[in-house]
Order: C-alpha cells, then structure tokens, then sequence
C-alpha cells in the first residue's frame, strides 16, 4: 500500500547528492541549534528588557568563542597525523586549542546555570533565565554535532 509520500515528486536537494550525507545534516542540525540559541536571547532581551543586562550576553559571546575554537582544529592537526607538521606549538597546541575551546563552552553553561539560578531567586519572571540556559545549552551542542558529526577528508 503506497503511502502519501510516494506521491509526492520533489526534486532532490542540491545539499544531499553527495556521497557522505552526515557532513551536510550535521552542519544543518549544528547551524539550527545555534541560531534558536540566540534567537532565545535576543527574544529574552526584547520581551523582558528588566531582566537583561548586558552583562548577561557574556555567556553566550563565549560559547560562540568556544564554537569556533573547537571546530577551527582538525582532527589531524590533534593527532598530529599526515601533513600537519608545522606551526610553533605543533599538535601540543593544537590539543591545548581544542582542550581551552571545550572549557570555555562548559564554562559558559556553568555560568549561565548559576545567572539562571540567580534570576529564578530574586525574579518572578522565570523565563529569561531559562532561555538564557538554553541559549548556552544549544550552543554547547551545536558545537559538539558539528565536530563530531562531521567526517573529515584529507583531500589536499
């Protein structure tokens, strides 16, 4: 028995005629999940001004930070495999890299967990809080999806 889908004729996408689909699906996930992240919290900033500081953006603008070191290092680069050879620190520096970019984005849920905690106490707007600890939560997984969801290719 044919479902509705089989009737359905759509012209397939232009991301996905690839071989390997996880790098396409894990960079969609990886790019959504970020940007819900600070959709939250510029929603919290506009509904609930009182709220939120300034202040409160720094949680965020380092799990952006975090983002970009972690997936800026390849996986080579920290094993220290094929052409990767050069650079002052070698693959020490880059380990140490991807070692400060992870403690960054747990530091960041950290932080945001304990300003979440704060604004639950001595608000009764619970909602700022919250998205700000979704904010960070969001970012710390789209940080890990698109690292380690993504197959690497040494192609050069």
């Amino acid at each position: 028995m044919p479902s509705w889908s089989d009737k359905v004729n759509l012209k397939s996408c232009l991301w996905f005629e690839g071989e390997d689909k996880s790098n396409s699906a894990a960079a969609i996930l990886a790019g959504i999940l970020f940007s819900v992240g600070w959709w939250l919290m510029i929603d919290a900033t506009f509904v609930y001004p009182a709220a939120i500081s300034s202040g409160h953006y720094v949680c965020g603008i380092l799990g952006t930070i975090s983002l970009i070191m972690v997936n800026s290092v390849s996986k080579s680069q920290i094993h220290g495999d094929g052409n990767y050879a050069g650079g002052y620190f070698g693959p020490n520096g880059a380990q140490l890299w991807f070692f400060v970019g992870f403690v960054l984005g747990f530091l960041s849920v950290i932080a945001s967990f304990l300003i979440f905690a704060d604004l639950v106490r001595r608000s009764k707007e619970k909602v700022p809080g919250v998205e700000l600890l979704l904010q960070n939560i969001l970012i710390l997984a789209s940080s890990i999806i698109y690292r380690f969801g993504r197959v690497e290719k040494n192609t050069w």
